[in-house]
């Protein structure tokens, strides 16, 4: 398999096994990522610390993660950004998109952050 799915009590760790992620790996993990959101999965941790290469595919993976969350009123949080991956982002303006953390601890508390503003735009 080409990523590894670990549920925790409030979101999904999603972690990258491949060096590449473009047409060969994205489907599958869109798959993934809408099976997650059918099972009630509101927030993704998505790990790409072992991705050295993304495709446009590999974005339009990472941005039907994002659509997912936000639709769940939830967050998808990016961690372990190689450089070349993280220049496409920032290259694609994503980087105003997307919530990325240095680590993982970080990205914790990401979530917590948009679980904060989502409940003060609630009331």
């Amino acid at each position: 398999m080409s990523f590894s799915v670990d549920k925790k009590d409030k979101y999904a760790h999603i972690k990258t096994s491949v060096e590449k992620l473009d047409s060969n790996v994205a489907p599958s993990l869109k798959s993934e990522l809408v099976v997650l959101n059918a099972e009630g999965v509101k927030n993704i941790l998505l790990d790409l610390e072992k991705t050295r290469y993304c495709d446009s595919s590999g974005l339009s993976a990472i941005l039907v993660a994002n659509r997912l969350c936000k639709n769940s009123n939830g967050a998808l949080v990016i961690t372990g950004l190689n450089e070349s991956v993280k220049k496409l982002i920032t290259i694609s303006q994503l980087d105003s998109i997307l919530k990325i953390g240095a680590t993982a601890e970080e990205c914790l508390a990401l979530f917590s952050n948009a679980e904060l503003a989502r409940k003060s735009t609630e009331n």
